[in-house]
């Protein structure tokens, strides 16, 4: 193993440089505001959590997880994820009565990489936990505020893509019959590898109406005429419940008006185990990865020994960022140049240009130098030298 220059970072770990830094504040000010008027109060976890809990349940793969000991010699994981640590607080502290809470959050979130190849380790997700209500109602909310928070962003461009697991799994079982079947081909779905799911199709030992059937299941893509099509391949009534719940969705996301940003795609899944129901994925121009997801999570909560509904989207910081367009350029700095014999005036000037509301930076002169260099960062320039005083404005 070589040695580590001095500069070097972490696979995966990124810097965020000044100009950046205040691009990702607005953006996340904007954000965090949209989720606050719709009665979501944030809250924050603790980096580091216990593996045998909400490492546990936090469906990361087992080869993503930073994992330490502490001094007890139990094992913790840097936070995978969101929704397994909200899951905790919501089961041990906040669930006291049989109300629904809405949480909301913008943390980092930790996930180890075999090679970098461009996938950061550490990324911050913004998003929101609505826990202890099971409606079709809350799966809409959760779409609607999803499409509001990414307009809120100033994204102009996207789309979401909305899916049933449990639809998927009821008529994968009752075509195929084993949970192994099951699993193999939903694999292919979330590899999106639609020509190997054809291909295995080809060759499982079905009649060629159930092969049909599994092939039509690809083309469930679309919007309200998806319902009709999705009830078609069904048999025995086997996830007529599902099909309902997502016409349910439809009429509630026709009500906030988003039908034209809202499609239907049954064959989307998540390498999310712990969803149960309504899934979605947020996409945009330029992104070749979903900028967001979410979905219905009925189970987690259980684990943690509180059985209740939940549902939830989170939002990938770093690639919403990648889909702006245009981003609100960082607000201009101000400068006061000064020498020693002025300071105490420069203190004052930049007190008064701060209190209305401007960046202001005071330098010593004695400090620079090269003066052409270093005042071409700044939108405006007040010298302050000498006794007599020369004061000019750039």
């Amino acid at each position: 193993m070589s040695p580590l220059y001095m500069f070097e970072k972490p696979l995966g770990m990124r810097d965020t440089l000044p100009e950046l830094y205040e691009i990702k504040r607005n953006v996340r000010a904007s954000v965090e505001n949209e989720m606050r008027s719709w009665g979501y109060q944030f809250i924050a976890t603790p980096a580091l959590e216990y593996d045998e809990t909400v490492g546990a349940a936090s469906a990361i793969m087992e080869q993503q997880l930073f994992k330490l000991l502490d001094q007890q010699g139990r094992t913790l994981v840097l936070r995978p994820d969101m929704t397994a640590p909200i899951a905790r607080v919501a089961a041990s502290k906040l669930l006291k009565r049989n109300i629904p809470i809405r949480l909301a959050y913008s943390e980092n979130v930790y996930r180890a990489q075999q090679r970098e190849g461009g996938r950061p380790a550490e990324f911050e997700q913004i998003g929101v936990e609505c826990i202890g209500d099971s409606t079709i109602s809350a799966d809409g909310e959760g779409i609607a505020l999803m499409i509001s928070a990414l307009k809120a962003s100033g994204l102009q461009e996207f789309q979401l893509s909305v899916g049933h697991i449990g639809f998927v799994r009821k008529l994968f079982q009752q075509i195929v019959g084993t949970e192994e079947r099951v699993e193999a081909l939903t694999r292919f779905l979330y590899e999106k590898n639609y020509v190997g799911f054809k291909m295995h199709v080809e060759n499982l030992s079905l009649s060629s109406i159930d092969k049909q059937r599994l092939l039509r299941f690809l083309q469930l893509k679309g919007q309200d005429e998806t319902i009709t099509a999705a009830f078609d391949i069904l048999e025995n009534g086997q996830g007529t419940e599902e099909v309902e719940e997502l016409r349910q969705l439809w009429d509630i996301i026709a009500d906030y008006g988003y039908e034209d940003i809202v499609k239907f795609d049954l064959t989307q899944v998540s390498h999310m185990s712990y969803y149960t129901g309504i899934v979605y994925e947020a996409y945009a121009e330029k992104v070749g990865f979903p900028i967001g997801n979410g979905g219905r999570y009925d189970g987690l909560l259980g684990k943690f020994g509180k059985n209740t509904g939940a549902t939830g989207f989170a939002i990938r910081f770093d690639r919403l960022l990648e889909a702006l367009e245009e981003t609100e350029a960082a607000e201009p700095l101000y400068a006061i140049f000064f020498s020693a014999e002025r300071r105490k005036e420069a203190f004052q000037l930049a007190g008064e240009q701060r209190a209305s509301g401007k960046k202001v930076v005071l330098q010593d002169i004695s400090g620079v130098h090269d003066l052409d260099a270093n005042t071409k960062q700044y939108e405006d320039i007040v010298y302050l030298l000498g006794k007599s005083g020369k004061e000019s404005m750039q």
